[in-house]
């Protein structure tokens, strides 16, 4: 296999399916390679056809500057990608991590984790550290010293094994430095005695260059033994340290990972608790079996994740034992509560509304946009008492992205800015650049769009869609065609993943807002957060333009349980993309107790003249 070359023409989608479907052990593999892509969009395109071909599910994230991947599937179908991986010079001296497991059970837990599809994407870098653009990304070359999981243990056991009264200097001169968030320490860590372990408490791991920054004197002039899951997010963490100069040069991180220290002692050694993993499994311990993690609430050892308990305000995964779970509660983590945040008086789905936070791009690189003003409450005419604003999620339509959607809808933002503040994302497909050929008159020849092109994006694609490169333009094959959205039928499993890790990022979202493909998209969401969860992450939508997606016809014959508001072109057929018809029958397939209808005449928009505005104003109002 060749990294610059795509897959021979005709193979995608076909294949050896030894390991998908005739049993054998199931089993997770992760790896990562930095390393120079002379073609990331081949790769790319080689691992969505080989891995399909093999039935693997899961995430692979190619950049320019490597790879990054996290597979399931059956134990002779990842052995076989292994052995096809390791074939290409790419990936020479890549660590392989294969575990074999339990099969996913938990399908809920299965889909949150992305390990019900297969998710391939193209990235600028495989981590993101910083959130600021502005700062300049630390070199690779200047990570730390790789240690084995052997060595690493010999280290820690040489300077924990030193007495209070012995070589207080060399004990001084070692700190361990765990660079994961702060969920995952809650219920595993490492711990030597008479050695200073820091656990930065961060929310996501573009925060951990600030605690680096702030903590530098903690650092300066010691021996930084670093640690992660499987030990990408040191590669390029003990790079930033050490860019710092001197006094910051001896950084060393544990090759491999905890995955590969519990691999080598599986009693545990230093490391106390579980291993928290980004797949079904959760977690994963030692033979010791000790609890590290407690409840948020009562304090009784628990690390169980399985609940999916998630903060009300940064929506951050908490511990809550059985006991104390209830659905009408909110829960605050623990550093929401060290920022004064507390406990709302209502349920999570009636929400509690606070500022947006930044979504961490460490493993889903997701871009989001905030149309927000500069307060986030409503005053009361009287005066007396403000209300929290409406915060909602919007949804582009087909061959858009957040900042054109954002254009398109400022009226609309402008209209609402009292009442709601709308969070606009980029969809995960990306589209290839496409164009119709506008013949020069003079030369006769058509020549490509002049400009820098803008990337598009979609919620759901055609089947065996084929995605070219940023500097590939592709001809349009065919006029358009306003009933293309009926052969738009993948790419839902990835999308969903792909919104419930937005969600889980933003803090609460009060509501969910779709235009055309994006309507679609939110029913879909909707409907598949009932079938699978019982309730809703919204306590509305707002569906514009929209369409029943084809990929299920009769949504299970139970209407969708959401109060709904459903905005488009009347029967005279003024919206000329999408029927009449098709957006009342997706209005159908909702509540008819709770559903509001407005009809306009205005074409393929959301329309922010009166009376229109006033029912959507009115419509919003309920819940304020």
């Amino acid at each position: 296999m060749d990294a610059a070359a795509p897959p021979p023409r005709g193979q995608e989608g076909q294949g050896d399916r030894s390991g998908g479907d005739e049993g054998g052990r199931y089993g997770v593999l992760l790896y990562y390679k930095y390393a120079e892509v002379p073609d990331a969009a081949a790769l790319a395109a080689f691992y969505e056809s080989h891995c399909r071909a093999l039935a693997l599910v899961g995430r692979v994230r190619v950049g320019p500057d490597g790879v990054n991947a996290t597979l399931g599937g059956r134990m002779a179908a990842l052995e076989k990608h292994v052995a096809e991986m390791s074939s290409n010079a790419l990936f020479d001296g890549t660590d392989f991590k294969l575990a074999s497991c339990d099969d996913p059970v938990d399908e809920r837990v299965a889909r949150e984790c992305g390990f019900t599809s297969l998710s391939v994407r193209l990235v600028k870098e495989l981590v993101t550290l910083c959130a600021n653009p502005s700062l300049a990304t630390p070199q690779i070359t200047c990570a730390g010293r790789h240690l084995s999981a052997a060595e690493f243990h010999s280290v820690l056991q040489s300077v924990g094994a030193t007495s209070d009264s012995e070589a207080t200097v060399e004990k001084s001169e070692v700190v361990v430095l765990d660079a994961r968030n702060v969920y995952e320490t809650r219920i595993g860590k490492f711990r030597v005695p008479n050695v200073e372990t820091l656990d930065p408490e961060i929310r996501q791991y573009s925060d951990l260059p600030l605690w680096i920054d702030e903590h530098a004197e903690k650092l300066r002039g010691k021996s930084i033994m670093m640690y992660c899951t499987g030990g990408i997010r040191c590669e390029m963490a003990s790079a930033y340290i050490r860019s710092k100069g001197e006094g910051f040069e001896n950084v060393f991180q544990l090759y491999g990972g905890i995955q590969r220290y519990l691999e080598l002692f599986p009693d545990g050694g230093y490391f106390e608790g579980k291993n928290f993993v980004f797949d079904h499994r959760i977690s994963v311990g030692s033979l010791k079996e000790n609890i590290l993690g407690t409840c948020l609430l009562c304090g009784s050892s628990f690390d169980d994740y399985s609940p999916r308990c998630r903060c009300s305000h940064c929506r951050m995964l908490v511990l809550v034992c059985s006991t104390c779970q209830d659905s009408t509660k909110d829960y605050v983590c623990e550093l929401c509560q060290k920022n004064g945040k507390q406990c709302c008086q209502t349920s999570p789905r009636q929400g509690c509304k606070t500022e947006s936070e930044l979504i961490d791009s460490s493993d889903f690189g997701i871009p989001m946009i905030i149309n927000q003003s500069a307060t986030s409450t409503i005053p009361r005419s009287n005066g007396s008492e403000q209300l929290k604003k409406l915060k909602i999620l919007c949804l582009h339509g087909f061959r858009q992205n957040a900042s054109n959607f954002k254009g398109r809808t400022s009226a609309l933002a402008k209209q609402l800015k009292h009442i709601a503040d709308l969070v606009f994302i980029d969809a995960p497909h990306e589209l290839s650049f496409v164009y119709k050929p506008n013949p020069d008159h003079c030369s006769g020849r058509s020549s490509l769009p002049s400009g820098t092109p803008k990337r598009k994006y979609a919620w759901l694609v055609a089947p065996n869609s084929i995605f070219y490169a940023e500097h590939d333009w592709k001809i349009a094959d065919a006029p358009f065609d306003p009933l293309q959205y009926q052969q738009q039928t993948d790419g839902f499993e990835e999308s969903y993943a792909y919104l419930e890790h937005a969600i889980s990022q933003m803090g609460n979202i009060d509501g969910i807002l779709g235009f055309s493909q994006g309507a679609a998209m939110a029913a879909l969401f909707c409907r598949q957060q009932q079938k699978t969860c019982g309730s809703l992450k919204f306590r509305f939508g707002i569906f514009c333009s929209g369409y029943p997606a084809p990929i299920i016809s009769d949504f299970d014959g139970e209407p969708i349980k959401l109060p709904s508001l459903h905005c488009f072109g009347n029967s005279e057929d003024h919206d000329r993309q999408i029927a009449n018809r098709a957006s009342t029958e997706l209005a159908n397939r909702f509540d008819k107790s709770c559903r509001s209808v407005i009809e306009h005449d205005m074409g393929h928009i959301i329309p922010t003249r009166p009376p229109f505005i006033d029912k959507i104003k009115e419509f919003l109002s309920n819940f304020i």
